[in-house]
């Protein structure tokens, strides 16, 4: 099973561009892409509180293949990356990063590993040398929390109007967040189908397996020649 794992926080590259770059990766490598999983958080967990990733993590199977577009994506602490790949190439899982067009499997030599947790590490040293918020980040939002529930009414078809009544939100604040965040791009993404959202609305981490139908090879097929 292969595997497309995105995750939303308020400084992390927006839904619609991880799947964009993942999509564009995979068609060029030649990877079949046979669920998405997204992961939706309003801060930045721990490992230890991200409890439905670390669910999912421990139900991937021997030889599954995990796509992300930034190593980040999965954690930005190189300690909790260090745990992460541990467990997944202990278990043969192949990871493949898509903004380094790079992969990771247990015959990759550690050599190789260090300098993608030394890119971590000074990131994450850069970080805690900011004074603000780095350029270029946002702000969380007030509707960050109903993310995951806003994804699953707009691919139900429910238009902006309905969906801030569901909330009970000012409909024009919710077209502003929802253009700053990409998410009808990330709904429209021709490659995709979201399954039922089943979380309680509010949950603060949630994470949705996004299985692809039949039809998606065929639309993948013409965003590649769109790419190219």
């Amino acid at each position: 099973m292969t595997y497309a794992y995105l995750r939303q926080m308020p400084d992390n590259t927006n839904l619609s561009d991880q799947q964009r770059n993942i999509l564009s990766f995979s068609l060029t490598q030649g990877i079949s892409i046979d669920k998405e999983v997204i992961e939706y958080s309003t801060k930045n967990h721990s490992i230890e509180e991200r409890k439905q990733f670390e669910e999912f993590l421990h139900s991937l199977a021997d030889g599954d293949i995990l796509v992300v577009d930034t190593l980040s994506v999965l954690s930005d602490k190189a300690e909790e990356m260090i745990k992460l790949f541990n467990c997944m190439l202990s278990r043969n899982i192949k990871l493949y990063i898509s903004s380094l067009q790079i992969h990771v499997t247990k015959e990759t030599p550690i050599v190789k590993v260090f300098p993608l947790l030394n890119d971590l590490r000074e990131a994450q040293k850069a970080r805690s040398n900011q004074i603000g918020r780095p350029k270029g980040s946002r702000s969380s939002s007030k509707f960050d929390v109903y993310q995951a529930q806003i994804v699953s009414l707009l691919r139900e078809g429910m238009n902006v109007s309905a969906i801030a009544r569901e909330l009970g939100v000012s409909r024009s604040s919710l077209k502003d967040y929802i253009e700053s965040r990409g998410i009808r791009e990330l709904v429209e993404g021709s490659w995709m189908e979201i399954s039922p959202l089943k979380e309680v609305p509010g949950v603060d981490n949630t994470v949705l397996i996004c299985p692809f139908d039949e039809e998606s090879e065929t639309q993948k097929e013409q965003q590649l020649e769109r790419i190219s």
